[in-house]
């Protein structure tokens, strides 16, 4: 029967205080279960992040790099004569993004181009338009 005087709080709802810095043998003794000394021992004592004890951080220690921004970089599609062998002697964009699907392109002097091409392309090395005219073609960069 539940009587004022055997009133008792349910089991595992009471706990006890930790009584901190009352001896070795309480296991909250020496350092009161706040780990070593100084700084981060302190109420409120934090260590920021990245911060090496007072050595330059790694963060200083590493070289800068410059400023790039992709906004303003035009990524061609790189192309060679070799790719170019079997799409004929009269090349202009419309031909290029049929079978490419992509763009601007530049065209690079790897390989031997075909007699008589008509190119017209976004870029091109001076190598590759140096090969193109001494073969009789001729190119038109937009």
């Amino acid at each position: 029967m539940k009587l004022l005087s055997n009133l008792k709080p349910n089991e595992g709802s009471v706990h006890y205080r930790k009584r901190v810095g009352r001896g070795i043998g309480s296991g909250l003794g020496g350092y009161s279960g706040k780990g070593g000394k100084g700084q981060t021992q302190r109420s409120g004592g934090s260590i920021r992040r990245g911060f090496e004890g007072g050595q330059t951080p790694l963060h200083r220690r590493l070289p800068k790099f410059g400023f790039t921004n992709a906004l303003f970089k035009k990524a061609y599609v790189l192309l060679t004569f070799e790719d170019l062998e079997n799409l004929g002697s009269k090349i202009d964009l419309d031909v290029l993004n049929k079978v490419y699907k992509a763009g601007p392109y530049k065209l690079l002097s790897k390989g031997n181009p075909v007699a008589n091409l008509n190119l017209t392309i976004n870029k091109i090395s001076k190598s590759a338009k140096d090969l193109i005219e001494k073969n009789g073609g001729k190119v038109t960069t937009l």
